[in-house]
């Protein structure tokens, strides 16, 4: 079996994409879809098992793929990671700047590691990624940059450092989609809602029933597919987004959107896309069939 794809196979034939994260979850599906359009992916990641397991399975389905173990929030180890790509490929066309996590807690149950901590992930480790691969490529030959954010246009009770950290990347894409601009680079971000990803199976025992009611607060009345947060970033990447930047595209069905005081409708015609061949349920969803 391969990769399910909407768009043509040869989309990105001949060009390297850097994708941040891409051992596990979303930047697994995404790298696996960017493959299968013929990319060149470079997997970046602090835990080698995982980017040594993703690159494992690109390469069984016919792509190419290689992998630098990294640490993000670390700016030399950044610089030296990105120099070593282009030393090997010759140039980045694209980056996925997916990497990212956090933990659930109120914002008094946060301290002040665990705030940064959060903050260096999911900002600074994305700005120093973006910073050098636009020095270091982008800056000479163009290239898109696809952003990680979250829905946190309402705040995030219970994660209020990743909101704090996800908001600050939204101004981030901004900021660096007008800067970058005249190099013929294009910023953007995506910011999925709840997603059926393996992260789900990251969360406490206590937060499983929550977690399978999540469906019940979306208009269309389920979460979203890894492949479809995937298909957003293709776009994003593509010919066909050539003149988008500056964006956000919200992934969420609708749920980051009215009041409560609208009682859902019973859902219908809403059809999830799965494009990815080795999507994997996670186990919090499979309890709950």
């Amino acid at each position: 079996m391969h990769y399910n794809s909407v768009f043509k196979p040869d989309l990105f034939a001949g060009q390297t994409i850097l994708v941040t994260g891409g051992g596990s979850g979303i930047g697994r599906c995404t790298a696996h879809e960017l493959a299968a359009l013929g990319a060149h992916v470079v997997l970046v990641g602090r835990k080698l098992e995982k980017l040594e397991k993703t690159a494992g399975e690109i390469v069984e389905d016919g792509g190419s793929v290689s992998f630098q173990v990294c640490d993000i929030r670390d700016e030399e180890a950044v610089k030296t990671m990105v120099k070593a790509v282009i030393a090997e490929r010759g140039r980045i066309h694209h980056l996925v700047n997916n990497a990212g996590g956090q933990f659930p807690a109120p914002l008094i149950g946060i301290n002040q590691k665990g705030f940064e901590a959060v903050v260096r992930t999911n900002l600074v480790g994305g700005f120093l990624v973006a910073k050098e691969v636009f020095l270091q490529s982008l800056s000479k030959h163009g290239g898109g940059i696809v952003n990680m954010l979250a829905d946190m246009w309402g705040g995030m009770p219970g994660m209020g450092h990743s909101g704090a950290a996800r908001a600050g990347m939204e101004n981030f894409t901004k900021t660096a989609a007008y800067e970058w601009g005249h190099a013929g680079v294009r910023v953007n971000a995506v910011a999925p809602g709840w997603v059926a990803s393996s992260g789900m199976d990251t969360y406490p025992d206590a937060m499983k029933n929550m977690i399978r009611s999540l469906k019940d607060h979306v208009p269309l009345q389920r979460i979203a597919t890894e492949a479809e947060i995937a298909s957003a970033i293709v776009f994003l990447l593509s010919p066909g987004a050539s003149f988008i930047s500056g964006n956000t595209i919200r992934i969420d069905g609708a749920a980051s959107l009215g009041t409560r005081a609208w009682t859902l409708g019973k859902a219908r015609n809403s059809e999830s896309y799965n494009g990815f061949h080795r999507a994997c349920q996670p186990d919090v969803l499979k309890d709950g069939e």
